[in-house]
C-alpha cells in the first residue's frame, strides 16, 4: 500500500466518523504521522472519543480509555505486578498505556503524580515498573482531553508535560447541516466498522516515509528563526523549546506528506504553526492568532522556497 493510499483510507474513515471537521482530522493525522501526541481542549460531547475509537478501528489496533479522576493512581495507567501463590512469582498486568491508541479523558483531573506517569510513556515510548523497562506499542498514540471552562477540582498541566504534546486542538461545534445529518443518518451510538483498514505495519511505514521528507537548510533556518523570535517577545513569557522546534519540524514534514510531497515548504511550516504554538507559548498576549501573524510578517520566508 502506497503512502497516498494509506492517507486516503485514514482520512475517509475519520471524516466519516467526525463529520464536517476535515481540518481537525488532518491535524490529528499530522500528530500521528510525526510520532507526537495531541491535546484536545474542548467542550464535552463534540466527538473526541468517537475520533479516537475510529482511529483505532481503522488501523485494526487496540484502544484504551483512561477516565481521569483525582483518585487515579500511576499504576492504574502503567500497570502493576501481582503475586501468584501457585507459581510463587510476580506476574505483570499491563495498564492501558500498552494499547495502540489511548484516550486520556479529562487529563487535568488527575493529580500531578498520576500525570507524571504519562511523561516517560509519551516521551520515550516505554514505562518502568518495578525497575523493569517495558516497551510500548510502536504506534503508541495519546489523545488527551480537557474542558476549557471547568476548573473546579482540576490540576493544570505543567509546562514540561504540555511540551510532550505535538499540538493542542479544538474540535468545535459542527455546522447546522452536519448536525442534521447526525440525526438522520446516525440514530445509533454504535460506531460503524470500517471496511477498509490500514495495518500497523502500514502506519509504521508511513511514519518512516514522513521522516524521509526533505527539509532543506533554508527551511531549518526559517524554523529556528521563528522559534528564537518567540523567546524575545515581551508578551511571551515562555517560547518554543528546542524539543518543540524538533516537533514542529516533524509536523511540517507530516503536513507535506498529506499534500503528497517529498519536501517541506514554508507553507507547511506555517500551516502547523498555530497548533504547535497553542500548546507551548505562555504569556500575556490576548490573541495567539495575532502573535502568529506578526511572526510570519517579521521573519522573512526563505528566498529559494518563494
Amino acid at each position: 500500500m502506497t503512502p497516498a493510499d494509506t492517507i486516503q483510507i485514514l482520512r475517509s474513515s475519520l471524516n466519516s466518523a467526525l463529520k464536517g471537521k476535515a481540518s481537525v482530522v488532518d491535524q490529528v493525522l499530522i500528530c500521528l504521522l510525526s510520532g507526537g501526541h495531541v491535546l484536545l481542549e474542548d467542550m464535552p460531547g463534540l466527538g473526541k472519543t468517537t475520533l479516537a475509537k475510529a482511529l483505532a478501528d481503522t488501523i485494526g489496533g487496540t484502544f484504551a480509555r483512561i477516565q481521569c479522576t483525582p483518585d487515579l493512581l500511576p499504576s492504574d495507567i502503567t500497570g502493576f505486578s501481582i503475586f501468584d501463590p501457585e507459581s510463587r512469582s510476580f506476574s505483570f498486568q499491563p495498564g492501558p498505556v500498552f494499547s495502540d491508541i489511548v484516550l486520556v479523558d479529562e487529563i487535568n483531573r488527575a493529580t500531578p503524580r498520576t500525570q507524571s506517569a504519562l511523561l516517560e510513556a509519551m516521551a520515550e515510548g516505554q514505562v518502568t515498573v518495578d525497575n523493569v523497562r517495558r516497551n510500548l506499542s510502536p504506534i503508541f498514540f495519546v489523545i488527551a482531553t480537557q474542558n476549557p471552562i471547568d476548573h473546579h477540582g482540576t490540576f493544570a498541566l505543567p509546562e514540561a508535560q504540555l511540551d510532550r504534546f505535538a499540538m493542542k486542538l479544538s474540535i468545535g461545534y459542527p455546522d447546522r447541516q452536519n448536525e442534521v445529518l447526525m440525526l438522520r443518518d446516525q440514530p445509533s451510538t454504535k460506531l460503524p466498522r470500517h471496511q477498509l483498514q490500514v495495518s500497523v505495519s502500514d502506519l509504521i511505514a508511513l511514519r518512516s516515509h514522513t521522516e524521509s521528507v526533505i527539509v532543506t537548510p533554508a527551511i531549518c533556518e526559517y524554523i529556528v528563526d521563528l522559534c528564537r523570535a518567540t523567546r524575545t517577545k515581551e508578551q511571551i513569557r515562555l517560547g518554543v523549546s528546542p524539543r518543540g522546534m524538533l516537533t514542529w519540524k516533524a509536523a511540517a514534514q507530516a503536513h507535506a506528506v498529506l499534500d503528497d510531497r517529498k519536501f517541506v515548504t514554508p507553507d507547511d511550516v506555517q500551516a502547523v504553526m498555530f497548533d504547535v504554538f497553542n500548546v507551548r507559548l505562555q504569556g500575556t498576549y490576548a490573541n495567539l492568532h495575532d502573535v502568529v501573524a506578526r511572526l510570519e510578517h517579521e521573519i522573512p520566508v526563505p528566498i529559494e522556497s518563494q
